[in-house]
């Protein structure tokens, strides 16, 4: 469990710091509130995911659905109250996280 957390959220931050820096950011600042911003959500999703689906057997797809809702909302939240550079803050964390999910599911399907 510990190496699966480990590896999502160390491509997640590899995904949405490289979206980051596509979608014009360079400030250290900014491009460090999208790594703690994920460091927030990243792991809880993961660890929710995991213990909703493989231990309760819930339906992966209405979970991860769900899951991936809530992130972009709490990812929206932070980078409207703590971003100086977002001008669309929803469309950047909704964004990033289709990416860095579209991104995990190509490298599943290769694993």
């Amino acid at each position: 469990m510990i190496v699966v957390l480990g590896v999502s959220l160390g491509l997640t931050l590899l995904f949405e710091s490289g979206f980051a820096l596509a979608w014009g950011l360079r400030e250290p600042r900014e491009l460090l509130l999208v790594v703690l911003v994920n460091c927030l959500t990243n792991t809880p999703v993961v660890l929710l995911h995991q213990i909703m689906v493989q231990f309760w057997g819930w339906p992966s797809f209405a979970v991860t659905a769900a899951l991936e809702c809530a992130a972009v909302l709490t990812e929206w939240l932070w980078y409207r109250a703590c971003s100086d550079r977002l001008r669309c803050p929803f469309r950047f964390s909704l964004l990033a996280n289709a990416f860095s999910y579209a991104a995990g599911c190509i490298i599943n399907l290769w694993i």
